[in-house]
């Protein structure tokens, strides 16, 4: 297919931040620290798991550990592997992937996620089968904000005309670093106001995605 959509995961497909406050706070609690409300931890979340934790030993004094950090990053993601229970699927995400992959639309997942973690829960939610390409955060020695990871997941699925869709001030940039139109989700994790945020397209419900992207790309 010489067309795709990619998603980004974390706030745009899903609500995982359940998840991710709780693994959070198993970790801060093994480690003896002061545990976190869900807004702190949802704040955390968009630049993949370093910057995760990064931001957790910050909030309780202890940025310049690494040793420490080191450690909670790896007994993170072995935690989270699985942590799948209070993840939902946002309201019209299955209809809205059925309607593009209808439209004769390549599909494909661009996150900060590890892949661990990111096909658990696909598989976990019943969408493992709408991406055959996933790119983690872990998949490439860069992340998002940096295009390669974007770029990787167009050519994985031989695609020339690619739009991304996700819901933060990274994937924003993402996008723009890599030249690819952007369609913001507005109720996913963006630290600001959505006029803040450069996007080609913008909605808030999933009833509308297949549209903008029908538009986007006539």
């Amino acid at each position: 297919m010489s067309r795709a959509v990619i998603f980004d995961l974390d706030g745009t497909l899903i609500d995982s931040a359940p998840d991710i406050h709780a693994a959070a706070n198993r970790l801060m609690a093994r480690h003896g620290f002061a545990l976190f409300t869900p807004e702190e931890t949802r704040s955390f979340i968009g630049s993949g798991v370093p910057h995760f934790i990064t931001c957790c030993l910050t909030a309780r004094g202890r940025a310049g550990d690494g040793a420490l950090r080191a450690r909670m990053i790896e007994e993170f993601i072995a935690d989270y592997e699985t942590a799948v229970t209070l993840t939902r699927v946002y309201p019209g995400v299955i209809a809205a992937l059925d309607g593009l992959a209808g439209a004769d639309l390549a599909l494909g997942l661009c996150t900060n996620k590890p892949e661990g973690p990111a096909h658990s829960i696909l598989a976990h939610l019943g969408l493992a089968g709408y991406f055959p390409v996933i790119i983690g955060g872990d998949s490439l020695t860069v992340r998002k904000p940096d295009p390669a990871p974007l770029q990787a997941t167009a050519a994985a699925l031989g695609a020339r005309d690619v739009i991304f869709v996700g819901d933060s001030e990274v994937d924003a940039e993402t996008a723009a670093r890599a030249g690819v139109p952007f369609v913001l989700y507005t109720e996913g994790y963006r630290k600001g106001p959505v006029e803040r945020i450069t996007h080609d397209r913008a909605f808030s419900e999933f009833i509308d995605l297949p549209g903008l992207i029908t538009d986007l790309l006539s």
